[in-house]
């Protein structure tokens, strides 16, 4: 039993300085959150159909700058995705058909993807598509951010009027025959 008391009074001893120092910040107030680093640029905010989409400019897979102001005066269905998103892969032939079928009049697709250019080449080598691909770096004001994407989940797809507005959004893949629905204001 001696050897038990030293070991209660070191125990009475730490819980007494863990309460001091828990009741001590609790009652001192947290600082101000830190402001954002000058010259970072700030979140976007959420963007919502009816919206002017803002500039966005990136480069394709040859490092050629593309802006989507370049579609204006059609539609344009912009498809954000990665190689490594099953999901995303798997709606890949459902966006080619689509793409395919709309002709030099119809709604212009775009693939916007968020990964490596070496990693969408060498994807694009087994699983062609013939509308262009963008790319970017996956971050907290990426492209898909900044159209709308604020969960960060793939993949994501936006409807762009002729004008350059925001018409529709949709988080998820596109089962077949379902984009077609979709872009003519069908529930997905």
């Amino acid at each position: 039993m001696r050897h038990g008391r030293p070991v209660l009074l070191w125990v009475a001893v730490l819980a007494a300085g863990l309460g001091l120092w828990a009741g001590h910040r609790l009652h001192t107030p947290s600082p101000a959150p830190a402001a954002p680093a000058q010259g970072a640029p700030p979140a976007p905010a959420r963007l919502l159909p009816g919206e002017p989409v803002p500039p966005i400019r990136l480069p394709d897979l040859h490092g050629r700058p593309v802006t989507l102001d370049t579609f204006r005066g059609r539609p344009l269905l912009v498809n954000v995705w990665a190689s490594w998103c099953a999901p995303c892969v798997e709606e890949m032939p459902e966006l080619a058909r689509f793409a395919r079928a709309q002709g030099a009049h119809g709604v212009q697709v775009l693939g916007l993807a968020l990964d490596s250019p070496e990693h969408v080449r060498t994807f694009l080598q087994q699983v062609p598509v013939e509308y262009p691909i963008v790319l970017d770096t996956p971050g907290p004001a990426d492209a898909s951010v900044r159209l709308g994407n604020d969960r960060g989940l793939l993949p994501y797809t936006v409807l762009i009027d002729a004008q350059g507005r925001l018409q529709r959004q949709k988080l998820g893949p596109f089962a077949a025959g379902e984009v077609d629905r979709w872009v003519n204001g069908s529930p997905p």
